[in-house]
């Protein structure tokens, strides 16, 4: 067991190293940042003690090296634009964006996983077809057309709800509605794919052959069968948790991450740009390795196995 999680451990911090080295040239690749921010009228000299100023003069790879050794000590430099640490600039977005996804991710669940299971239950009834219908009909309206009507609707012709930012509590309610349409469509197709593999398993004829009740078998046998499927889409939403609402923020001027991500791209402020998607891939790997650790603690045949494959 030990050493599987110091595999896994390994494959992420392997992946996060890719991600640190591919987003830094990439950005790198991209544009000079001293011509960016400084503009092209910009005398040659005030270029000149910029690049000096940010090591932007030293060959590519030592950049890079410079720049990991100072990632490793949790240094992930200062903003272009405010000359603050860019680690303080995004860490002070986190609470905003967490505040408006976490209550997402529960209302999705709340509505998308009963959905998936009345879905299955009701299998090529027409409960099913409208189920799935929705679904599919929520997945493919892109967030920000969802984001605009609700605006709309509820702020400019009804005056209900606050169109942007953080005024009360209403605000919360139009963009957690507008991600939550989304990730519950995902939610309640996956749960039906699921249950449905699971109830044309034998062991639940059997079940019902015993004298279980249907409610009793979806509960017992179905439900912790299922877990799997549902445990993988659950960790990939918490991993994007920080960086998965960078549409709807900016429709309703949310000031989260999301929005800190794409201000600092128009403003080729790099440094901040780094350190976001560094947080970002970080939070999604580490919910990965989570979601492969607790694979095992749900399903004790994964388990078995890899204590067989050991010995």
């Amino acid at each position: 067991m030990i050493r599987w999680l110091l595999g896994r451990l390994g494959r992420a911090v392997i992946t996060l190293l890719l991600l640190i080295a591919f987003t830094f040239f990439a950005l790198k690749i991209s544009a000079d940042p001293a011509l960016q921010i400084l503009g092209p009228d910009a005398g040659k000299e005030a270029v000149e003690a910029f690049r000096q100023k940010w090591g932007l003069n030293e060959p590519l790879w030592r950049q890079f090296l410079t720049y990991l050794a100072h990632v490793l000590q949790l240094d992930l430099g200062m903003s272009y634009r405010t000359n603050a640490s860019a680690l303080q600039l995004v860490l002070s977005r986190v609470p905003a964006t967490l505040a408006l996804m976490i209550p997402t991710a529960l209302v999705a669940l709340a509505i998308g996983v009963p959905m998936g299971i009345l879905a299955a239950y009701k299998r090529s009834t027409g409960w099913d077809r409208c189920i799935t219908l929705i679904a599919i009909v929520g997945f493919a309206i892109p967030n920000f057309l969802i984001g605009i009507l609700l605006i709309y609707l509820f702020s400019v012709k009804l005056g209900w709800l606050p169109p942007s930012g953080i005024v009360d509590w209403r605000s919360f309610l139009m963009p957690m509605f507008t991600m939550a349409i989304a990730e519950a469509a995902i939610f309640a197709r996956f749960t039906r794919s699921a249950m449905i593999e699971v109830l044309e398993h034998p062991m639940i004829e059997t079940a019902l052959a015993s004298g279980f009740t249907r409610g009793k078998v979806l509960l017992v046998h179905v439900l912790p069968n299922a877990g799997l499927p549902l445990l993988t889409i659950a960790g990939l939403f918490v991993g994007s948790l920080i960086g998965g609402g960078v549409v709807t923020e900016n429709v309703f001027s949310w000031p989260g991450t999301g929005r800190l991500l794409v201000e600092s791209v128009g403003a080729r402020d790099f440094t901040v740009v780094q350190c976001t998607v560094l947080l970002i891939g970080a939070t999604m790997i580490v919910a990965n390795l989570l979601v492969d650790v607790c694979y095992l603690w749900v399903d004790p045949r994964l388990r078995d196995a890899k204590w067989r494959s050991k010995s």
